[in-house]
């Protein structure tokens, strides 16, 4: 059966259920605003929702040689900077993951990460590939998390506290 079909597991108060609409509201409402201001700089590609249903919009610059792409909440209003990016640089086989930016836990890094695997494809290049450098090596277990459960495949070597990321289309 359908997810869609299946009888809530619990039901939510009227309150929690009216203050949910009002948000959704308020963020659709930021959506129609945000879009144009940010499609007049950069290439939107996708309107998409986070593990938390927050509407996020995916965006891009691509110089050919330096690619970022972006997230922007539409829980606020955009003010002409990303809520959390991924800066790349294209390689011969590969788009180069150089920094991921932005705050954790909120569910960005896999709304981008989702989109970055379909842009490269898009591109015809189908690599994702990065590399762990010693400063991350203070958040490593969650990093490892991270880009496991998105299907990439890491080498990591804890002395050198150094290693390298790689996501291979199918």
């Amino acid at each position: 059966m359908s997810a869609f079909l299946e009888e809530p597991k619990e039901a939510k108060p009227k309150d929690q259920l009216i203050e949910e609409m009002a948000s959704m509201e308020m963020q659709l409402i930021r959506l129609q605003q945000n879009i144009p201001k940010i499609a007049a700089d950069y290439r939107v590609i996708a309107v998409d929702q986070t593990k938390h249903h927050e509407h996020v919009i995916v965006y891009v610059h691509d110089d050919g040689v330096v690619c970022r792409l972006m997230i922007d909440s539409c829980l606020h209003p955009y003010h002409g900077h990303w809520d959390y990016s991924i800066h790349a640089t294209w390689k011969e086989s590969s788009l180069h993951i150089d920094d991921i930016r932005g705050d954790a836990g909120y569910g960005y890094g896999s709304v981008l990460l989702d989109h970055a695997k379909k842009y490269v494809q898009e591109k015809h290049v189908h690599a994702l590939t990065g590399s762990i450098v010693p400063r991350d090596w203070d958040h490593i277990e969650r990093l490892i998390h991270f880009y496991e459960k998105h299907g990439f495949h890491l080498t990591l070597d804890e002395q050198a506290k150094a290693g390298n990321i790689r996501w291979e289309a199918a």
